[in-house]
């Protein structure tokens, strides 16, 4: 049977790839086990320097399917739910940028799994949705915690308590999503943010991740202690001196994650 989840590396660039030929890339326990195997392949690989996820499909994620929801009772969620929430926060605990390309539908776990990524690009043609209260639950995979986090209390529950689908413009004018692009411009745009990201010095990037990471848990005390402690870090790299040293003599930098 062909894996639904691919990872492949180019050059210092990985990808995870929904890939279900179905067309749909639904989620189920199966398929959220085989996301938790790449990304533990992932978090293994030293050398990348950048993590695109994306479809290859026409849907980025239709969301939970329907008929493994159907099977699901509270024994399994008291068995399974932790499990879960961590596949789906695994994104913002590796310490690279990772960027979620989006087309087509992005409902439920699906957009879910995108709000766990650091920067978000969508296709015109993308719909976004959070549509688990019409199917007499929550959504426990993270999104009602990330969702109003990223585009506060009032459009949180817009989506969560109306269960609103909307069209990628108004998902870029809300902040749910980054950049807006055409269809056929999805792929060659997040290349060029993945490019433009991994040629930056890899301490930059970790540390920049992380404290924005903290500051985003509202405690500014803690945010601004982390910024001291990444930039003692930083400014005793060789790659702070190479970028110093690159800029001014309008070159390219060679960076070794020293």
């Amino acid at each position: 049977m062909d894996e639904t989840i691919k990872l492949s590396i180019e050059d210092n660039i990985a990808f995870i790839t929904l890939c279900d030929p179905k067309g749909l890339n639904l989620e189920n326990l199966e398929m959220v086990k085989l996301l938790s195997e790449k990304q533990e392949e992932l978090s293994k690989n030293n050398q990348v320097r950048v993590a695109v996820l994306k479809s290859s499909v026409k849907n980025f994620s239709a969301g939970a399917d329907l008929a493994f929801l159907k099977a699901v009772n509270s024994g399994f969620i008291k068995s399974n739910l932790n499990f879960l929430q961590r596949a789906f926060s695994r994104f913002q605990e590796i310490p690279i940028p990772v960027i979620c390309a989006i087309n087509g539908i992005c409902y439920g776990g699906g957009l879910e799994l995108a709000l766990s990524c650091d920067i978000r690009i969508a296709s015109e043609d993308a719909k976004f949705a959070m549509p688990e209260a019409r199917f007499g639950f929550s959504a426990d995979q993270t999104g009602t915690t990330r969702l109003p986090k990223l585009l506060g209390p009032g459009q949180g529950k817009r989506m969560i308590l109306l269960c609103d689908e909307i069209d990628a413009a108004e998902a870029y004018r809300i902040g749910l999503v980054e950049y807006l692009v055409k269809p056929e411009e999805l792929e060659g745009q997040t290349m060029k943010l993945a490019k433009r990201m991994a040629n930056f010095p890899p301490s930059a990037l970790r540390f920049g991740k992380i404290g924005v990471n903290i500051a985003a848990e509202g405690n500014t005390y803690a945010g601004l202690m982390f910024e001291q402690a990444q930039s003692i870090y930083c400014f005793g790299t060789e790659d702070k001196d190479e970028a110093v040293s690159a800029f001014i003599e309008k070159r390219k930098p060679e960076f070794k994650d020293r």
